[in-house]
């Protein structure tokens, strides 16, 4: 079955086929580094990196680019208020940004093998104002350069917005160098207290969404195959990709598939910075087993909203807990991982996350079933396999259960099992009870197993 995906320029689930079938190009807007990201702006890297890592299995290699923005008028006041160059502000966040989307699994095959900087492609996105202002798409005024909307007719194509109520909004404190209300700043003048680099038009700095454009074209062309993002994303930053792009590179089409994935709902909000109520991955990864935070952006389908709560953690947590309780008693059976046709399928169906969840949690109902040594192993080597696309269940089942826990503290448990199994051949049924409700309290539960009593924490 052919990978099909949803196109936003289209509004349809399209077969995709990549320009080179030896090496499609992903493109996805990555974070500004002026603070830690909030739990919202990690579904994007991890259910993008479901679709490289299944990219790069079909295809054999792929070139993925994430940018990094590290100049921004957030930056600049955050570096002005804390009295350090940009550099201090943006090399601390960069850094734990990546330390947080590993922590959620946003490696190896699930990561970006391109990094690019803004700072970094300063002269490029210098060299594509020249052009469009060459090709009579942009123009100079008052130290700055302007995109002229209405040298692009296709402008809203992607967005589906209607032009004169884009101008409408665009028409208040409309800004006096601008030839028309909709015209959005791809390069703006620097005063001696702000960064700035020498350009055509006077010391300044780029606008937010020349730079994306720069830096896809640096590193996959000037034509990629997709191109994704949050659904926040759409307008204006990606229509303004487009007409950019579009216009410096003779009419080219810039992105054939656009990817857009739905926002995360808090407390009946979006979540964002400017409402206040988000949660920090920073703080979460140390607060719940990362993993669950994976399995939970991952449950419902990346398109739609999610709605995130202290709810859905704890019962990703439990879930990950039946998980790897079949593959620990699974832990005698010999298997290598392999990768069941059906999840496969199911993420070839425009990257369909829930469905796969529930093929992941149908095999492990499977196995808890089976009886022959035979079928045990494969659907043990199904379960490892169909974990092994989605990022999850590739910790040792003793390490997922021990998380946060000492080892003294597991012999500990493990002599109290112990001795209330002995209570119990003993006959000492009063000594049980209180053994397995001391354990209650504590909130270890045991289990019935055909290989005897185990413990899990609730």
């Amino acid at each position: 079955m052919p990978l099909r995906l949803y196109n936003t320029l289209t509004r349809q689930v399209e077969p995709f086929a990549p320009l080179d079938p030896a090496g499609p190009t992903m493109y996805v807007c990555g974070p500004t580094v002026y603070n830690y990201v909030h739990i919202g702006n990690a579904r994007g890297p991890v259910v993008f990196g479901v679709l490289a890592a299944l990219l790069r299995r079909r295809y054999g290699g792929l070139r993925y680019a994430r940018n990094i923005t590290d100049v921004d008028d957030k930056i600049n006041a955050a570096a002005k208020e804390q009295g350090v160059p940009i550099s201090a502000i943006t090399d601390r966040f960069a850094a734990a940004y990546r330390e947080d989307m590993a922590a959620l699994g946003v490696s190896g095959d699930f990561a970006p093998d391109i990094e690019p900087t803004a700072t970094g492609h300063i002269a490029q996105m210098i060299a594509m104002c020249e052009r469009l202002i060459a090709d009579g798409h942009a123009y100079a005024a008052e130290g700055h350069v302007l995109f002229s909307v209405a040298s692009f007719p296709d402008y809203g194509k992607l967005s589906r917005r209607d032009p004169e109520e884009m101008l409408a909004g665009a028409r208040v404190d409309v800004a006096p160098y601008k030839r028309d209300p909709g015209d959005f700043v791809l390069w703006k003048p620097s005063s001696d207290d702000l960064p700035g680099w020498d350009s055509p038009w006077g010391r300044g700095r780029p606008g937010w969404h020349i730079e994306c454009s720069a830096m896809a074209e640096a590193h996959l062309g000037q034509t990629i195959d997709i191109h994704a993002g949050g659904i926040d994303l759409q307008f204006p930053h990606h229509e303004n990709e487009v007409a950019q792009s579009e216009c410096a590179h003779g009419g080219r089409v810039f992105a054939r598939w656009w990817l857009h994935n739905g926002m995360l709902n808090f407390g009946g909000a979006k979540m964002a910075k400017s409402v206040g109520n988000i949660q920090r991955v920073h703080d979460l990864v140390r607060e719940y087993p990362p993993e669950a935070l994976r399995y939970a952006l991952l449950s419902a389908h990346y398109r739609q909203p999610l709605e995130w709560s202290d709810a859905l953690i704890e019962q990703s947590v439990r879930t990950l807990d039946r998980l790897y309780g079949t593959l620990r008693d699974l832990a005698d059976i010999e298997a290598d991982a392999a990768i069941p046709a059906v999840i496969e399928d199911v993420l070839d169906d425009d990257l369909n996350t829930p469905q796969a969840l529930a093929e992941v949690a149908r095999i492990a109902a499977e196995a808890r079933k089976a009886e022959s040594a035979e079928e045990k192993s494969r659907l043990k080597a199904e379960l490892l396999g169909a974990g092994s696309v989605l990022g999850l269940l590739q910790q040792d089942p003793a390490a997922w259960f021990a998380r946060g826990v000492s080892s003294d503290d597991d012999a500990r448990i493990q002599a109290l099992v112990d001795e209330r199994n002995a209570a119990k051949k003993a006959r000492d049924f009063a000594r049980a009870d209180a053994i397995r409700d001391q354990l209650a309290t504590e909130g270890v539960l045991l289990e019935d197993t055909p290989q005897g009593v185990r413990w899990k924490r609730a």
